[in-house]
């Protein structure tokens, strides 16, 4: 009798195991790999998010040359719908209505090099054709691709954002290593006391993220980031799948100091700085003087 029970048990323990494993492996699938793709590939040294660099605004031919023959890590661009027909994803942003360049030649011309890939939409007509684009043109790649909208009102914020639950239904299908990168409208203004990111702003936003199966990165306006410690550390804190991305606008005052605490709050591996090169270089030497 013993016996039987013994091999019961063991076979009840074996089973649990293994679904431990599955659902850890699941888990593990949903997690952020963005950096793991470009370490493994000697890009670079560690896997140190500030290591990563940047194109912005890559919504033209000759742009996008640029970019893909550079030393660059991830290349964003913008994606609207052509004003005129026909009717098709282009890279652009408002208020341009045209370009030289669709998001099908982009991503033919992207397909072929270890760049990653961030774009942003503007509006959620966009979206749907633009991710068919993305299966098709793409498919059995693995490298990063990052798909951004801003789907809340945040500080100061005077656009309006996409509304999130048709986002997250258009950009469901995408494959599971697919970054969504959510966040808030944002505005600043210099010589003002300006806001940082409040606690309804973030627990909105872990409420609308919770049960998202792919990773997420918050995209965060650094000249903000001084009053809003506290409330991104908890939503960090929410699940590993998130991490911030942290952002500039071209007229926006920001320090070192300011962005500090961050770099010494968090893993190295959670937050992105999607920053000029100096700034960037500043904090990965900072932190090295600190250890």
């Amino acid at each position: 009798m013993m016996k039987r029970f013994s091999v019961r048990s063991i076979s009840f323990i074996l089973i649990g195991c293994s679904t431990v494993y599955i659902v850890w492996t699941l888990n593990g699938n949903m997690c952020e790999q963005t950096l793991e793709y470009f370490w493994s590939r000697g890009q670079i040294e560690k896997k140190d998010a500030a290591e990563l660099s940047w194109s912005h605004a890559v919504n033209s031919r000759s742009s996008l040359k640029g970019a893909l023959t550079g030393r660059t890590h991830m290349i964003e661009a913008d994606i609207i719908i052509r004003g005129h027909n026909p009717k098709e994803p282009i890279m652009a942003h408002p208020p341009e209505t045209d370009s030289d360049i669709t998001l099908k030649e982009w991503l033919e011309g992207v397909k072929m090099h270890n760049k990653g890939i961030k774009l942003d939409f503007k509006s959620l007509e966009a979206v749907t054709p633009s991710v068919t684009l993305l299966q098709e043109v793409l498919a059995g790649r693995s490298c990063p691709v990052w798909v951004n909208a801003d789907v809340l009102p945040g500080p100061s914020g005077q656009t309006t954002p996409l509304e999130p639950q048709a986002f997250l239904a258009a950009v469901q299908t995408l494959p599971s290593h697919t970054v969504l990168s959510l966040g808030w409208t944002t505005g600043w203004t210099a010589g003002t006391d300006n806001p940082g990111y409040s606690w309804d702003m973030v627990h909105k936003m872990e409420e609308i993220c919770r049960p998202v199966k792919h990773p997420v990165t918050f995209p965060v306006r650094a000249a903000l980031l001084a009053r809003s410690l506290s409330q991104l550390t908890w939503l960090l804190q929410q699940s590993d799948r998130y991490t911030l991305t942290v952002w500039t606008g071209q007229k926006d005052e920001v320090t070192l100091q300011e962005l500090l605490p961050y770099r010494k709050e968090f893993d190295i591996s959670r937050i992105y700085y999607d920053l000029p090169d100096f700034i960037r270089t500043e904090l990965s030497k900072t932190l090295q003087d600190n250890n």
